[in-house]
């Protein structure tokens, strides 16, 4: 399996960005040219989430919380929300499950992210259980298995995602973290009710 070979290149420089990262954050920019986002785009509010697919506290998020938060706010038009990728947790699931999700077509990115998070638990136990989930996932997206370990293999790929990690990294410092319409949320456990009284009280996009 190819999905530890893919990381070697860029954890340390990851970790960096991580550790460097402030206490107290700027804004951020709320649209970024390589951003993925579910909702309209002419939502009044943006929910940015820094996010890794390696990341338990993130999947726990993602399989409790997001299908209410999906519900309530991105299909009714109330909220464009955008994941911005880290590599936390365990960085060889991070990277390749944001690779497939980019090798698959756009449609389906938040598809394979959401695959990654309800069978991450199967992927952290020993032996080739990781290889196999995410060769799982990646056929259930349309990449058979010589698309799967193309994408894998993927250098520009790989470049492409350590250039988002390490911009990212200078912004947050764990995952989860979220901000609505550029202003960080506080840290929490990020219930349905916090993140709506952040909605709520949102700030316009300047």
């Amino acid at each position: 399996m190819r999905v530890a070979r893919l990381t070697l290149g860029f954890v340390a420089g990851a970790a960096l960005a991580l550790a460097a990262a402030a206490l107290a954050w700027a804004d951020v920019p709320t649209h970024e040219p390589d951003d993925m986002a579910l909702g309209s785009p002419r939502a009044p509010v943006t929910v940015i989430e820094y996010a890794s697919v390696g990341c338990p506290h993130c999947a726990a998020w993602n399989n409790t919380i997001f299908p209410a938060f999906k519900a309530k706010y991105i299909l009714t038009g109330r909220v464009r929300y955008v994941v911005r990728e880290m590599i936390t947790g365990s960085p060889e699931v991070a990277t390749a499950g944001f690779m497939i999700a980019r090798c698959a077509a756009p449609a389906k990115y938040f598809t394979v992210i959401d695959d990654v998070y309800r069978r991450q638990a199967e992927m952290f136990v020993s032996g080739p259980a990781a290889g196999q989930v995410l060769k799982e996932i990646a056929k259930s997206a349309g990449l058979d298995e010589t698309a799967f370990e193309a994408c894998l293999d993927d250098q520009k790929g790989l470049d492409a995602l350590n250039a988002r990690t390490t911009r990212n990294g200078q912004s947050v410092a764990s995952t989860p973290t979220f901000f609505v319409n550029g202003r960080q949320v506080p840290e929490g456990e990020h219930t349905l009710a916090q993140l709506g009284a952040a909605i709520q009280a949102a700030r316009p996009i300047r």
